[in-house]
């Protein structure tokens, strides 16, 4: 587990260094700056929750990574309602702390941000999901121990990027 914790800390590196790059756009735009850390979290706890039952499954046999299997299909299904619910409410959140800070920065921008952002992110967790359980498994390794810790490096690598690519698009 080491050589797998030592390189997604390496990756962390790297998304650190590109939020940096954004330093100028969180400071101009509050809600975008109580915005992010919570995209990235929530998009972590969705992937955490998708392994976890995807793990289930694998242990109880009924696990296929198809969308032709109906538990894997309502567990995307799950992920993408909670997505769309978790997101929007924390656009509306974000851009009320956002205006009480001062900035002046939309609702519908805000939600608009928040809502593309975090549905392009369920794509990356449903993705990162399924392969981590499947390479986990097929390595010879137990899925428990290893695909919470990539799916959430994934996710937060990825949100950030998606977060400010899709920011850079409506902003």
């Amino acid at each position: 587990m080491v050589p797998l914790l030592a390189g997604l800390s390496v990756l962390q590196l790297i998304s650190g260094t590109v939020l940096e790059t954004f330093e100028a756009t969180l400071l101009q735009y509050p809600a975008l700056l109580v915005l992010l850390p919570v995209q990235i979290g929530t998009a972590g706890n969705l992937a955490s929750i998708m392994c976890s039952r995807l793990t289930t499954q694998l242990y109880l046999g009924t696990y296929e990574p198809r969308l032709s299997n109906p538990d894997v299909r309502a567990n995307v299904i799950a992920v993408f309602a909670l997505a769309g619910t978790v997101f929007g409410l924390v656009g509306v959140a974000a851009w009320a702390i956002g205006v009480a800070l001062g900035g002046d920065l939309g609702l519908a921008r805000v939600l608009l941000v928040s809502i593309l952002s975090g549905m392009l992110l369920a794509v990356v967790v449903v993705i990162a999901s399924v392969v981590a359980v499947e390479v986990s498994y097929r390595v010879g390794l137990n899925p428990d121990d290893t695909t919470i810790p990539i799916v959430t490096n994934v996710c937060d690598i990825t949100g950030v990027l998606i977060l400010f690519a899709v920011v850079s698009v409506v902003v």
